[in-house]
C-alpha cells in the first residue's frame, strides 16, 4: 500500500506542476501569467464621481458592483471595447520616489476609454501605440503617491471575481431590444450573446457598443434567456432569466456567474 499511495502523490504532484503552467490559473486567479509594462495615471477624485458611466456603457458603478476599482484604457488595450469588463492586476515599478513600498498591487475592471490627443506634441499617454491605464483616483493612491501624476507599472490580465450573478437590463424599443451586461465575472470581457425568447429559438445579439447588445426582433411578452460567451471561450445558459411581464429599463438577476 505504501509503494501504491507514493504512486498516487507522485502522480497529483506531476498533475499540479502541469496545471500550474497553464494560461489559465485558477488557483491565483489569471488569464495571463506574464506581465506586461505600461504607464498609469488617474482621474477625477477621491469619490470616484468622474468614473461613472464612461465609454464601456455602464452606469453607476457602485450599483452596478464594480465601485471604484476601476479603470479606464488607452486605445491599444481599449481594443474598440471588446475589453469592457475585463480586469487587470497593476503594480507600481521602477520609480521609488513615488511608488509606495510594499503596496503590493491592485485589481481592476475595464470601465471606461481613455481617449488619446493627437493635437498635443508630447504628453499624450493614451495615444497609440502606448498601453496605458487611467485609474480611479483611490486605486491610484493605493500603489503611489497622488503628486506623482504618472507611474510607470507592470499590469497582468486576471479573473474577475464578482458577487452575485451576471445582471442583465433591458432597454430599447419594442423592435430593437438592447441589453447591457454588468457584472460579469470569470474573463470578464463577453463576445458572444444570444437571446431566446419562449417562442423563438436562438437569435445572435450584435455588439452595439461597450457591453451593450442588441438584437432586432419583437420580443415584448416574452420571458427571455440568454447564452452569454467571454474571451476565454467559457459559455454559460441563462434559462427564463426575464419573465413575460418584464418592462423596459428593468434589470433582472442571471443567478449565476463564471
Amino acid at each position: 500500500m505504501g509503494i501504491i499511495l507514493k504512486l498516487f502523490l507522485s502522480c497529483l504532484m506531476f498533475m499540479a506542476s502541469v496545471m500550474g503552467k497553464r494560461q489559465l490559473h485558477i488557483g491565483r486567479r489569471l488569464v495571463d501569467e506574464t506581465w506586461y509594462d505600461a504607464h498609469a495615471t488617474f482621474y477625477g477624485d477621491m469619490t470616484g464621481a468622474a468614473t461613472m458611466k464612461g465609454a464601456c456603457g455602464y452606469g453607476d458603478l457602485f450599483k452596478q458592483g464594480y465601485g471604484l476599482e476601476t479603470t479606464a484604457l488607452s486605445t491599444a488595450l481599449f481594443n474598440n471595447g471588446l475589453t469592457c469588463g475585463a480586469c487587470f492586476e497593476i503594480q507600481c515599478v521602477d520609480d521609488p520616489q513615488w511608488c509606495i513600498a510594499g503596496a503590493g498591487t491592485v485589481i481592476v475592471t475595464a470601465t471606461n476609454f481613455c481617449p488619446p490627443n493627437y493635437s498635443k506634441p508630447s504628453g499624450n499617454w493614451c495615444n497609440p501605440p502606448l498601453k496605458h491605464f487611467d485609474l480611479s483616483m483611490p486605486m491610484f493612491t493605493k500603489i503611489a503617491q497622488e503628486q506623482a501624476g504618472i507611474i510607470p507599472v507592470k499590469y497582468r490580465r486576471v479573473l474577475c471575481s464578482k458577487k452575485g450573478g451576471v445582471q442583465f437590463q433591458i432597454n430599447g424599443n419594442p423592435y430593437s431590444i438592447m441589453v447591457l451586461l454588468y457584472n460579469v465575472g470569470g474573463a470578464g470581457d463577453v463576445t458572444g450573446v444570444k437571446i431566446k425568447g419562449s417562442g423563438t429559438d436562438w437569435l445572435p445579439m450584435s455588439r452595439n457598443w461597450g457591453v451593450n447588445w442588441q438584437v432586432g426582433t419583437k420580443l415584448t411578452g416574452q420571458s427571455l434567456s440568454f447564452q452569454v460567451t467571454v474571451s476565454d471561450g467559457k459559455m454559460v445558459e441563462f434559462d427564463d432569466v426575464v419573465p413575460s411581464d418584464w418592462q423596459f429599463g428593468q434589470v433582472f438577476d442571471g443567478k449565476q456567474n463564471f
